[in-house]
């Protein structure tokens, strides 16, 4: 099968990446120290903003304005999930299936992400607000505020408005 994606220039995109077989190893503290050296080793190299993110223990939610030449998300997707593999130390070698053996792939991501374009403001904030909450949604804390892997206290603290589920 095909995949297509939307490819706009200097597009917002939302975007989901999951760990193989949905290994919780993503809240550990090293990996998320790692997670964030891939992140930022990629946009020196090929900058985009992070307009919000959560990272949960096993996959990430994020929304990405890529710069105005730019649509190339699937690279910086490449890049970021590749650095991280190569330095993260969790995943034992006895966990690798055999085709992923015979690739030399370690058995960290699953190998697709999930992205769609915002389409609109109201687009934004709807994804947003889902990226905040979802470690609520997962049980994992009782309020957005509790979660500390988030850009929830980056948003607060730039003052922007926060709407609907925040408001309790």
């Amino acid at each position: 099968m095909e995949y297509r994606r939307a490819n706009v220039a200097g597009g917002t995109y939302f975007f989901t990446v999951v760990t193989e077989k949905r290994q919780k190893i993503l809240c550990l503290p090293k990996n998320v120290s790692l997670l964030r050296d891939a992140f930022g080793y990629v946009m020196r190299k090929h900058p985009f903003i992070i307009d919000a993110i959560v990272i949960l223990p096993d996959h990430l939610h994020c929304i990405w304005t890529l710069p105005e030449n730019d649509h190339d998300f699937s690279t910086h997707w490449r890049l970021i999930k590749s650095y991280f593999s190569r330095k993260c130390e969790t995943i034992s070698p006895e966990n690798i299936s055999v085709s992923r053996k015979k690739k030399k792939q370690r058995a960290i991501w699953q190998y697709r992400f999930w992205e769609h374009l915002i389409r609109d403001e109201i687009d934004f904030q709807n994804h947003v607000e889902y990226i905040h909450y979802n470690p609520v949604k997962h049980g994992l804390v009782t309020a957005p505020k509790d979660w500390e892997y988030s850009s929830f206290h980056r948003a607060v603290r730039r003052g922007l408005q926060l709407t609907g589920i925040f408001n309790t």
